[in-house]
């Protein structure tokens, strides 16, 4: 049996398949807060003791770039090595892959039900696919059509730099430039980058925080969903209300970047944590505008599926690929064929 894992910055969640009940069908699974544990290994034992189930070889998805079979977690101090983890953990084999290489390898299995579409579009058959999410971090990846079957690579490009597209924006950069040298699209795109707009917003005097939020926030280890739950609700703070505009508006601004570089005919896929929390704001105007502005070429987003991926798809990648893998991760990879897609 396959030991599946998506190791985040925040949660580490495990599942346990079988061959033949496929990567939808987990016979057993957890979700584990990170701050809990010094290793991954220490962690994975704790779950294998409580299944009981003989797991054989495992797949971790890991939120950080996948180098010569090692990693390191981007917002974790965790090291991550597949021949150290496979002795750590009794294990035939241990396969690492990249968290947004992951959850692109799921998405040409995705159906209907598995995703909210923000935007129809006009999905080009075997056009490039575009995948942004925003989680602890910002992470991006994208899949091209080889003639057969869709490939699925990782990328950094949550790192590079945040590039305003308003006045507004460009006035939260230099905000933050008084205090890093180089300011990322993650510092602003991701879970810390809700509360990074909300402090830059209540500075700039945008509106007033309330006193009962302040408490909350002051209390609280992720600002975030405290946030975006009182810029969502029926009477919504100011402070909060403006941070989830601006929030959605960077977001949609990325994902139409990542859409032009990788020219994404076949749709864009926003998976993580934040755009569920955020589905509301994201069927506004803010996102699609933001996500259209790219002037002459602005048709061309117009023309481009977008889709929220609603089920958690980087541990589903990470069952699809080790499945594939089966215990020998070193063997060369079989067929990948495409499953249903919600942008065909």
């Amino acid at each position: 049996m396959l030991l599946a894992g998506d190791i985040g910055g925040t949660k580490t969640d495990l599942a346990v398949f079988s061959p033949a009940g496929g990567a939808r069908t987990p016979l057993a699974g957890a979700e584990y807060p990170r701050a809990r544990y010094s290793s991954l290994e220490t962690l994975v034992r704790e779950f294998l003791a409580a299944t009981s189930l003989p797991v054989t070889w495992a797949c971790f998805d890991v939120a950080g770039p996948v180098i010569d079979r090692r990693a390191r977690v981007t917002n974790l101090p965790w090291q991550l090595d597949e021949s150290a983890l496979a002795d750590a953990l009794n294990l035939r084999a241990v396969h690492l892959l990249n968290d947004l290489e992951a959850v692109a390898r799921a998405v040409p299995a995705l159906t209907a039900e598995d995703v909210v579409t923000l935007n129809v579009g006009q999905a080009v058959a075997g056009g490039a696919i575009a995948v942004i999410a925003p989680g602890t971090g910002l992470g991006e990846a994208f899949l091209t059509w080889d003639g057969g079957q869709y490939r699925a690579f990782a990328s950094e490009g949550g790192h590079a730099d945040f590039a305003p597209a308003t006045e507004r924006e460009a006035g939260l950069l230099t905000h933050l430039l008084q205090r890093y040298d180089h300011v990322s699209i993650e510092r602003v795109c991701s879970g810390r980058g809700v509360g990074t707009i909300y402090d830059y917003l209540r500075a700039s005097g945008a509106a007033p925080e309330a006193p009962e939020l302040a408490q909350r926030l002051a209390d609280a280890p992720d600002r975030a969903p405290i946030i975006a739950e009182a810029g969502l609700r029926e009477s919504p703070d100011p402070l909060s209300a403006a941070t989830v505009t601006m929030f959605t508006g960077i977001l949609g601004s990325e994902a139409g970047n990542l859409a032009l570089k990788v020219l994404a005919t076949g749709g864009v896929y926003l998976a993580g944590g934040i755009p569920l929390h955020l589905l509301p704001a994201l069927r506004r105007q803010e996102f699609t505008q933001a996500f259209t502005r790219k002037g002459r070429l602005s048709d061309l987003l117009q023309r481009m599926p977008v889709h929220v991926v609603v089920r958690k798809a980087a541990i589903y990648g990470a069952a699809i690929r080790g499945l594939e893998l089966g215990a020998d991760p070193t063997r060369p990879p079989g067929p990948e064929a495409p499953g249903p897609s919600a942008t065909r």
